[in-house]
């Protein structure tokens, strides 16, 4: 290969493979990450062989987990580093200490000795942190509760990392403790780097890039950017300590800077090219004549691996973290997998001799299919979780005291808690169901009466006293869901006036059906928002006002006459064209002037 096209016909080995492999997992539904892991396993050494050599690869594409960390650092300012602090040593420590244990007891009914064990156990105990946190930002769920648990526990998995690669030299062989660096001046030199990033980062770091911004270069400040980060990876990695813990601390310390979101932008692209070579990287290192000479081995060492880290992280996270258990199984999924640092930490233990390279090569696999398994797994579990929300809610409802509400508002969210207010600044009564135990715990905090529980299930309505209130109010933030309470409580409680909040016009289309008064959660606020928009590119206030309220009125019709064919694409698409036309039609007859109309042009001029 290197030959024939070099380095260039390598770069358009992985272009190709990504640009086929990802459009096509993501349409199946299975996400970016798993193309990626599919295409290296296609184009590396057992499959078309393009690419025969994947430990370069990898260790390039090592600056994509460290590009990744430097952005998390600049979402996290110091004073909320140390708010986490307690998440951070105590559910991560737990969760690293019971992992290890685990594993590393089961290992030791095959083994002669404690130090393989140890180090099997350390190693798999430790998730990666590219699959978790990208898994987490494409389902939109770094900001949750697990999310956030997630985050602190591969935060303190980097961190443990760094003494177990030093730690391996002294349980190998003799002849390995003689090349190691003493102890005490690997902790002297760690801590010498770890100050150096620091007031780098606090002093000198700002200063270069506010020179680098009075030039008014983006390609300067983009190669300021990349300096930033491969320089203090650097750093650490000339210490032997990891360099994305280098990048993270940089981040951090710049994340109250006024460079953030410019650094941010300009890193953003390399991050994405060097996780996706990254990923293609660790598909390329699944051997598959490992699996085909022990097929049951390997299956039974990841099926292990995913149970026991999973039942570990659903303990952890319920009575460490607090997190209800739907969460608990969350994190579970998304952190059961091996780590890219168990790469390492196995590549340093056969050098030390602490075991063989049949047994690495056993361990490479179990820890690439793990990663290759948790995109399903983390689906499965979601799916579940919303086939099953009696499962979810394990919670107890809460008992209600509230026997003669006028309303009852179901969800208590962004939407529920504006109607909420406006009740209870009318001295309306009305009682506030939600299904979520972390938005009923946070709405407390406020001083906010609200009641744990399923609106959908029928106790729950009859407990609230469904049957003495007027109006309901539908908020959920899952459609399903939403149909589902809106069609038990038209069945049950067919007085009621029952007002939802839809998603879309499907959305809404389906709770029209049960001649339900439907609000459309965007709509309103779009129409103001395009009034505004008018009015600052010059059109007068009221001219703008008439436009906003004439396409109000035009789509609610609109939506009505869509209702009646809204299970016939055909007839919708139809429906959907001919109303822009009309549409067109409506503002280009507003903007003709009438006869007799218009500026008065004044005598001997020609009419218009």
């Amino acid at each position: 290969m290197h030959g024939n096209g070099g380095y260039l016909g390598i770069i358009l080995v992985f272009l190709v493979a990504a640009v086929v492999a990802v459009p096509l997992f993501r349409r199946l539904g299975l996400g970016a990450i798993l193309g990626y892991l599919a295409a290296g396993v296609a184009i590396g050494p057992d499959g078309l062989k393009l690419v025969p050599d994947p430990e370069d690869v990898l260790a390039a594409s090592e600056f994509g987990v460290v590009m990744l960390l430097f952005i998390i650092g600049l979402e996290l300012s110091p004073p909320r580093l140390w708010v986490m602090r307690r998440q951070v040593f105590g559910t991560g420590g737990l969760q690293v200490l019971l992992s290890a244990l685990a594993i590393g007891l089961a290992c030791t009914l095959v083994a002669d000795s404690w130090k393989a064990p140890f180090v099997i156990g350390m190693g798999l105990a430790l998730s990666s942190t590219a699959v978790g946190l990208q898994l987490l930002a494409e389902r939109k769920e770094l900001a949750s509760d697990h999310g956030r648990v997630a985050f602190a526990i591969l935060l303190f998995q980097d961190l443990v990392a760094i003494p177990l690669l030093a730690a391996i030299p002294l349980l190998g062989a003799a002849k390995a403790l003689e090349r190691s660096v003493p102890p005490l001046d690997s902790v002297v030199t760690a801590v010498a780097a770890i100050l150096a990033v620091v007031v780098g980062g606090r002093f000198l770091l700002r200063h270069l890039l506010r020179v680098v911004a009075r030039a008014k270069s983006v390609e300067v400040f983009t190669a300021s950017a990349l300096l930033v980060v491969v320089g203090n990876a650097w750093l650490m990695q000339k210490a032997g300590l990891s360099m994305g813990l280098g990048a993270f601390l940089a981040g951090v310390l710049l994340a109250e800077s006024e460079f953030r979101h410019e650094l941010e932008s300009h890193i953003e692209p390399f991050k994405g090219l060097f996780l996706g070579l990254f990923f293609i990287a660790i598909g390329m290192s699944i051997d598959l004549n490992v699996i085909a000479d022990e097929p049951a081995l390997i299956a039974g060492g990841v099926l292990a691996l995913l149970l026991a880290k999973t039942l570990i992280l659903v303990a952890v996270g319920r009575f460490a973290g607090g997190l209800p258990l739907r969460s608990a199984l969350m994190l579970g999924a998304v952190l059961a997998m091996g780590g890219e640092f168990g790469f390492v930490v196995f590549a340093e233990a056969l050098k030390a001799g602490l075991f063989d390279a049949a047994m690495r090569d056993k361990l490479f696999v179990v820890i690439g299919l793990s990663m290759a398994a948790t995109p399903l797994a983390m689906m499965a579990v979601a799916r579940w979780l919303r086939e099953h929300p009696e499962v979810a809610a394990a919670r107890a409802p809460d008992p209600i005291d509230h026997e003669h509400p006028r309303v009852i508002i179901a969800g208590f969210g962004r939407v529920g808690q504006i109607v909420g207010r406006m009740l209870r600044a009318q001295k309306i009564p009305f009682t506030a169901l939600e299904n979520s135990a972390e938005q009923v715990d946070f709405s407390r905090r406020f001083g906010n009466k609200i009641y744990f529980g399923d609106p959908a299930r029928p106790e729950l309505l009859r407990a609230a006293h469904a049957e003495r209130a007027e109006v309901f109010v539908l908020t959920t933030d899952d459609p399903d869901a939403n149909v589902r309470t809106a069609r038990l409580v038209k069945r049950m409680y067919p007085h009621l006036k029952v007002y939802a909040r839809a998603r879309n016009r499907q959305h809404a289309f389906k709770l029209m059906d049960m001649d339900v008064d439907v609000t459309r959660e965007t709509f309103h606020s779009s129409l103001a928002m395009g009034r505004k928009v008018m009015e600052a590119l010059g059109v007068p206030p009221d001219e703008a006002a008439r436009n906003t309220d004439r396409f109000r009125q035009h789509d609610e019709a609109l939506l009505r006459r869509q209702h009646l064919v809204y299970d016939d694409e055909a007839a919708l698409v139809a429906s959907s064209h001919e109303a822009l036309r009309d549409l067109e039609t409506l503002f280009e007859a507003d903007t003709t002037p009438e006869p007799g109309e218009g500026e008065d042009t004044g005598e001997g001029q020609p009419p218009r």
